[in-house]
């Protein structure tokens, strides 16, 4: 028989499994994303801003638009002239460093389809393409989670503050 509970103490909401400053966090480190370039496509290791890393541009296309995006980024967040000379290198390093990752999911991705097409599926190499899919994931977010606590460290906090609202109403998502 159900009884009905006396009023006490309102239960704690339940855990939700991300709180709100992680999501901030992701937020914050999603709009340094977003600003650079779309090098969170990248980390998904989905491609990148408008297949900038399909590998049919050139490195010197790459650059000019990572130049292009760091531009809109400076001026979201007010960046100084100092914090430009900062944020600027570290951004270029990054991508350096996710193109190769992005050369070897689409690698993966290419083994895994050949797997699939075969007149009998091949599971165990469709299993080793996904380890690799994860395994590189894992990487780039490990590299992106670097650039956004270097740049992090560069920004104030109001530039931060800033930039995870943008990028909250950008995609529409409420304000925590």
């Amino acid at each position: 028989m159900n009884h009905p509970t006396p009023a006490g103490p309102a239960a704690p909401p339940p855990r939700r499994l991300f709180s709100r400053y992680t999501v901030v966090a992701f937020l914050a480190g999603a709009a340094l994303v977003a600003g650079v370039g779309g090098l969170a496509q990248s980390a998904a290791m989905s491609g990148w801003h408008h297949g900038m890393m399909d590998g049919t541009h050139s490195a010197a296309e790459v650059s000019a638009h990572v130049d292009h995006m760091l531009k809109h980024f400076y001026v979201e967040v007010d960046a100084t002239d100092a914090q430009k000379a900062q944020i600027g290198p570290l951004v270029k390093q990054a991508v350096n460093d996710l193109m190769p990752l992005h050369a070897q999911l689409q690698s993966a991705h290419s083994q895994a389809l050949l797997a699939f097409e075969q007149p009998t599926v091949d599971r165990a190499s469709l299993e080793t393409a996904r380890a690799q899919h994860i395994e590189l994931a894992d990487q780039a977010s490990k590299r992106l989670v670097q650039l956004f606590g270097d740049v992090g460290d560069v920004l104030t906090p109001s530039q931060r503050k800033a930039l995870a609202e943008h990028l909250q109403h950008m995609h529409g998502m409420p304000q925590p």
